[in-house]
C-alpha cells in the first residue's frame, strides 16, 4: 500500500511539474513573440515620414535631439553628425530655424549650449537657433517642442536607428513631422549596433508615452525662442 501511495504521489507530482513547465515555456514564447511588436509598428507606421537628407522637404524648424557630450563638454560624434545635418538643412533653406533640445539638468552638463555653439561654428546664425534646456528624453523633447515652443511642423534630426521612434513620438504630440537620420554604422559601429538593440525595448515606452501623454519633467510657460528664430532674418 505504501509503495503504491508513493508511486501515485510521484506520478501526480511529475504531471504537475510537466504542466507548469509547459505553462512557463508558453509564457516565454508569448513574451518573445510580443517583444518586437511595438518596434515593428513604430517602424512601419513612420516609414513614409523618414527620408534621407537629399530627399528632405521644407519644414519651418529642424528639431535636433541631444546625444551626449564628451568629457571636454563638446558634442559627441553622434550628436555632431546630427548637428551637421541640421546645419546643411538650414544652408539649403529647407528649414528656417533650428531648435536644439538637450539636457541641462546640472550646472556642469549643458548639451543645449554645446549644440548651439557647434551650429554657430557651422555657419548658422545664433539668432536662428532656439534652445530647449529640458529635453531629457525623446518624449520630453517632442512634447516640449509642441507645448512650450509652439512647433507644429518640423524635421526631427537624429541617427537612423532612433529615427522611427523620434518621428512617432513627435507625431503623437501633434507635430507634422519629417525625419532625417544619420547613417552612423561605419563611423560608430558599436554605438550604432547598441542603438538598434536598445530601440526594441524602448519602443514599449514610446507606445505608452504616445497613448498616455505624460507631462514632461518641466512644462512651464510658453517660450518665444522658436518664434523669434523664425522671425529673425537670414
Amino acid at each position: 500500500m505504501r509503495e503504491q501511495w508513493w508511486k501515485t504521489c510521484g506520478s501526480a507530482g511529475l504531471r504537475l511539474w510537466r504542466e507548469r513547465r509547459r505553462q512557463v515555456l508558453l509564457a516565454a514564447v508569448a513574451v518573445l513573440l510580443a517583444v518586437p511588436v511595438p518596434f515593428a509598428w513604430i517602424t512601419l507606421s513612420t516609414q513614409e515620414r523618414r527620408v534621407g537628407a537629399a530627399d528632405a522637404e521644407e519644414r519651418p524648424v529642424a528639431l535636433v535631439l541631444g546625444a551626449g557630450l564628451s568629457v571636454e563638454g563638446h558634442p559627441t560624434t553622434l550628436l555632431a553628425r546630427r548637428l551637421d545635418i541640421a546645419a546643411d538643412l538650414y544652408h539649403r533653406e529647407l528649414v528656417e530655424a533650428v531648435l536644439v533640445s538637450g539636457d541641462n539638468s546640472r550646472d556642469s552638463y549643458n548639451e543645449t549650449d554645446a549644440m548651439h555653439a557647434y551650429l554657430v561654428r557651422a555657419g548658422v546664425p545664433a539668432e536662428k537657433i532656439a534652445g530647449d534646456y529640458a529635453g531629457f528624453s525623446t518624449w520630453e523633447s517632442c512634447i516640449r517642442a509642441r507645448e512650450i515652443f509652439g512647433v507644429d511642423a518640423a524635421t526631427v534630426v537624429t541617427q537612423e536607428f532612433h529615427l522611427a521612434r523620434a518621428v512617432s513620438l513627435c507625431q503623437a504630440v501633434g507635430i507634422d513631422t519629417q525625419g532625417v537620420g544619420d547613417a552612423s554604422l561605419r563611423i560608430r559601429t558599436g554605438a550604432t549596433l547598441y542603438g538598434y538593440f536598445r530601440e526594441v525595448p524602448a519602443a514599449f515606452k514610446a507606445v505608452a508615452d504616445g497613448l498616455l501623454q505624460p507631462e514632461p519633467t518641466f512644462l512651464g510657460p510658453k517660450e518665444p525662442g522658436v518664434e523669434d528664430a523664425l522671425a529673425a532674418p537670414r
